[in-house]
């Protein structure tokens, strides 16, 4: 959370709305359609308070069809996968609002050949940064990624 502040040169915008259409793309058939982007859905103040909504998932509460089908533990195993949803989504994370995001690849969260990326999520004042770096089998991110929520990631 970097305030006012802005931060680094900006090679490229995209909105919100943009960074949804790219993730929704990307996303296999059987679990969207291709030109089905996901609703906003409405998050009252209240419920970003409540410390035992944070570990749920406001957008998909149910696993899907596409998930371990038949199996085990089927729905604990879905709220399991990332039980910080909308905490990471809508606490500190900016999912709900519409905002701006700028950088090198502002739509993605890795360079497509591979590198670093910068972007920074343009809210109101706040600019809230982001960087990413791929190469072969070693994948790095943190900080708000193109669909506003937070994020670390670090994998070899």
């Amino acid at each position: 959370m970097t305030g006012c502040v802005s931060v680094g040169g900006a090679r490229g915008s995209v909105s919100r709305e943009a960074a949804l259409g790219e993730a929704v793309a990307a996303e296999a058939p059987s679990q969207r359609g291709a030109d089905e982007a996901p609703a906003r859905p409405v998050i009252r103040p209240v419920q970003k308070r409540n410390p035992v909504w944070w570990i749920g998932n406001a957008d998909d509460p149910e696993p899907p069809d596409w998930y371990r089908p038949g199996r085990a533990c089927r729905r604990v195993r879905w709220h399991l996968r990332n039980p910080f949803h909308n905490f990471t989504f809508y606490v500190i994370g900016i999912a709900d609002k519409e905002f701006e995001r700028i950088g090198t690849h502002p739509g993605r969260v890795f360079h497509p050949e591979g590198g670093w990326t910068r972007a920074t999520a343009r809210y109101r004042c706040w600019r809230l940064p982001f960087v990413s770096y791929l190469r072969g089998d070693f994948k790095f991110y943190l900080g708000w990624r193109e669909r506003g929520n937070f994020g670390v990631k670090l994998t070899f």
